[in-house]
């Protein structure tokens, strides 16, 4: 139907003092207050911003109010409007309503009442919480993130490649694959090699947990740097307000790049994306700064404006070590950082997004380039403030016999990752990449603590959403 998004009215307002417009959209409030009629509408192209409609009573018998009016106040309703827009001191705009429709009725069970609302219970209504401010908000800045993303990467010369979601191997050798299959539940077999050789791929297969191999071999294999953009999957045994099983995932690679290049470029990216989101949602960080995270638009300008810190892990180590006394899980050389030692980093030692750099490399996945002390590789964490870990990165292990060994040490199988050992013998070159959970910078940038309030429809372990 023929009508003009409420978003334009509000961005030129006085353009359409005087002029008969049609809006759709959902009723967020209405009343009668004799001799008027005020309702709230608003058609999703705005996060914050209603718009009032106002309807002189005594323009319609009571019958015809009944039968017109009535039926279109009720919160959820979903109507058609007709009439001109005046200016108003209190909202901008008005709209003087001389038509109104109903296009879909509310029944009085609606969910969505003009009252506190927790977040808990608009988990429970995932197809109705984005109708609320604060789903509103977050899946606006949401999308201008996803924007900010792909208009970085283009900028700097990345192809976007589409990887597949559908794999045989495990990238991070961490066996928390999903696995895919076309057999019966009660199928019977004598071994997993028969198994595999009825299912539909005739090899085990299962839901990608990184799109990193497929890209670093776009990347290797030619075409220099690109970047992906998708969903991945991890069966991880986590309940946490961090985690869950269907997560989207931002993973470039940039061949002829050391592991401080990649640094410099992870730095930049996070604050042209962070900056963007300053410039373009405005409102809705306003919004969350009032009722999601008290200081998070300073937390925000702190990130774009400073320089991050980059601290080698075992120097972190040592910062963490003489304050063990404070920690739930104390911490030494060879241990990964919990949550807790990561925030007192970032929160209370450096009062900044830190890298930290050269883990050991029993504690990072087999494709990373080993140092020359043998004990640690080029890879690094970026901490932020409030969340812990948003980024990890790495430059690329190259030397084929020494990714090999570390394969094995694994236990993994040789022959799933043959076209990704392949480009170690044909014009290997020196390259690296990161891995950003797109969800928990959406987290840090709206200040949302819990990460299934992200996602319009989480999975986590044991629920679906």
């Amino acid at each position: 139907m023929k009508h003009i998004d409420i978003s334009e009215l509000f961005k030129n307002p006085s353009a359409y003092y005087g002029k008969e417009v049609t809006v759709c959209g959902w009723v967020r409030t209405s009343a009668d207050v004799k001799p008027m009629v005020f309702i709230q509408v608003n058609d999703g192209t705005t996060s914050l911003k209603n718009l009032q409609l106002t309807i002189q009573r005594d323009s319609y018998t009571n019958e015809e109010f009944l039968e017109k009016i009535k039926p279109a106040m009720p919160v959820g309703v979903a109507l058609k409007a007709t009439g001109t827009i005046i200016e108003s001191e209190r909202n901008g705009i008005e709209l003087e309503v001389a038509d109104i429709e109903v296009l879909g009725g509310c029944p009085t069970d609606y969910p969505l009442q003009k009252k506190g609302t927790s977040v808990e219970f608009l988990r429970t209504i995932p197809h109705l919480r984005t109708r609320t401010n604060l789903f509103k908000a977050v899946f606006s800045v949401r999308a201008r993130l996803a924007y900010a993303i792909h208009q970085y990467f283009t900028d700097h010369g990345y192809k976007y490649l589409h990887a597949p979601i559908i794999t045989n191997s495990d990238c991070e050798g961490a066996g928390e694959m999903f696995r895919i299959t076309t057999q019966p539940w009660n199928a019977q077999f004598k071994t997993e090699e028969e198994y595999n050789a009825k299912d539909y791929f005739t090899c085990k297969a299962g839901l990608s947990v990184s799109c990193q191999l497929e890209g670093e071999m776009a990347a290797v294999g030619g075409l220099g740097r690109i970047y992906t953009f998708g969903p991945t999957f991890r069966a991880e045994h986590s309940e946490t307000k961090k985690h869950v099983s269907e997560f989207w995932h931002v993973e470039p690679e940039a061949c002829f790049v050391d592991i401080n290049e990649i640094i410099d470029m992870a730095e930049d990216f996070i604050k042209y994306v962070i900056r963007d989101a300053m410039d373009n949602c405005a409102e809705e960080l306003a919004f969350f700064n009032k009722f999601t995270e008290r200081g998070l638009i300073e937390k925000l300008k702190n990130v774009v404006e400073s320089d991050f810190v980059r601290v080698d892990y075992t120097k972190a180590i040592e910062i963490l070590e003489k304050n063990n006394a404070k920690f739930e899980f104390p911490v030494k050389w060879g241990d990964d950082l919990q949550s807790e030692h990561e925030r007192y980093l970032t929160e209370v030692i450096y009062k900044s997004p830190v890298f930290v750099v050269n883990f050991p490399k029993d504690l990072k996945s087999f494709y990373m380039k080993q140092n020359p002390d043998n004990k640690t590789v080029a890879a690094t964490d970026l901490l932020v403030p409030g969340i812990g870990e948003i980024i990890g990165c790495s430059e690329r292990e190259t030397d084929y016999d020494k990714l090999v060994e570390a394969m094995k040490i694994r236990n993994m199988a040789l022959e799933d990752y043959e076209s990704y050992l392949d480009l170690r013998k044909y014009g290997t070159a020196q390259h690296s990449g990161f891995g950003l959970g797109f969800d928990r910078l959406v987290m840090y940038v709206t200040g949302v603590d819990n990460i299934r309030d992200v996602l319009q429809f989480p999975r986590t372990y044991k629920h679906i959403y």
